[in-house]
């Protein structure tokens, strides 16, 4: 896989949301905050990798994003503009004209993306009639076409197009699932960890045409993971999630370096890299917090070796640190930032 080209933060983002919340209300008076004041920004044609634990919130956040979220969970509440327009507030046919062209969204499992019963080329004519834009026909043979050129593009022969999805392996799967997201040619996908189910070397591959992807056509690329070192290798900047927040966002080179956040820290102990004569894994101690509580302070404070008694009881806020931004009371202080008192707060 070539490295990364630069990061082109410095465009006007494509995507910006501001305090984003997803909750989760499974029964009746409960709720389970899966995302809490999300702030994000992704330029037009950036790379952007989200790490962090299962249940910290990833996918939710991607699906937030892409307005695909069904109860029990919902939008709790801030904005999600893409290319200027809030479709937080999009409803019916206003967000199903906003996704042509717009976003699209990868599942992790192309066997439970696919329909089972439906042919590759169902699946594409399915999508192009559905957002077919006023007075445009797809018939059979302009369809056929237009998945042609798809599967190509992902590096599959025409014959895939008359296979359903139990005749194709994983690999093959999740490169018709990355076709159909790019049938409408949008600007922005979200990639909800899509390798997760294969081996090392089609995980590779996948990895690699995903990339070739993103460069030759310039689209905006978020890649959910709990692979780190999937996502430092791939993308420009990464973002680091836990308890429902971002703790952390970066470049992914200054990552590979050094971080400045506790848990990046953690996750960063947890991988290693397999070429190496020795390997040594770290851990991290305890579990995620229960996220149907609101606790004070930061999330990760029970998990954490450096903490103090300011992060039990004031959620840090993501500060400018080095080259990116981190929540951490510990690392601000220790680059001279102010933190607040504890006898103040309490």
């Amino acid at each position: 896989m070539s490295a990364p080209v630069e990061s082109p933060r410095q465009a006007p983002p494509l995507l910006t949301a501001r305090g984003v919340d997803v909750v989760y209300e499974p029964a009746r008076g409960v709720r389970i905050w899966s995302v809490r004041g999300v702030d994000l920004d992704l330029a037009q044609g950036e790379f952007v990798g989200l790490v962090g634990e299962s249940g910290c919130g990833k996918s939710t956040l991607g699906f937030a994003l892409t307005r695909l979220l069904r109860p029990p969970a919902r939008l709790d509440g801030g904005s999600i503009e893409f290319d200027g327009t809030d479709i937080a507030t999009l409803t019916g046919e206003a967000l199903r004209r906003q996704r042509r062209g717009g976003f699209a969204l990868v599942l992790q499992s192309g066997m439970n993306a696919l329909n089972p019963v439906r042919t590759v080329e169902h699946h594409v004519r399915d999508v192009l009639r559905a957002h077919a834009r006023p007075g445009e026909r797809w018939d059979r043979p302009a369809a056929r076409e237009r998945a042609r050129e798809l599967l190509a593009m992902v590096e599959l022969d025409a014959d895939v197009l008359g296979r359903y999805p139990h005749e194709l392996s994983g690999g093959m799967r999740q490169r018709v699932s990355i076709a159909l997201a790019l049938a409408l040619e949008p600007r922005l996908i979200v990639f909800d960890e899509p390798t997760t189910a294969l081996d090392v070397l089609v995980q590779k591959a996948v990895m690699g045409t995903i990339a070739r992807l993103q460069a030759e056509r310039g689209f905006t690329a978020l890649l959910i993971s709990h692979d780190l070192g999937t996502v430092l290798e791939a993308t420009q900047r990464t973002l680091v999630m836990y308890a429902g927040r971002i703790v952390e966002d970066s470049p992914s080179d200054a990552l590979r370096t050094g971080s400045h956040h506790p848990y990046t820290e953690a996750l960063l102990a947890c991988y290693a890299d397999p070429r190496a004569d020795e390997v040594t894994l770290g851990g991290i101690p305890g579990s995620p917090p229960d996220l149907s509580l609101d606790d004070p302070g930061c999330p990760f404070a029970p998990r954490c070796a450096y903490v103090q008694d300011v992060c039990r009881v004031v959620d840090p806020e993501l500060t400018p640190l080095g080259r990116g931004r981190a929540a951490c009371h510990v690392r601000a202080a220790e680059a001279g930032l102010p933190v607040p008192e504890v006898e103040r707060v309490r």
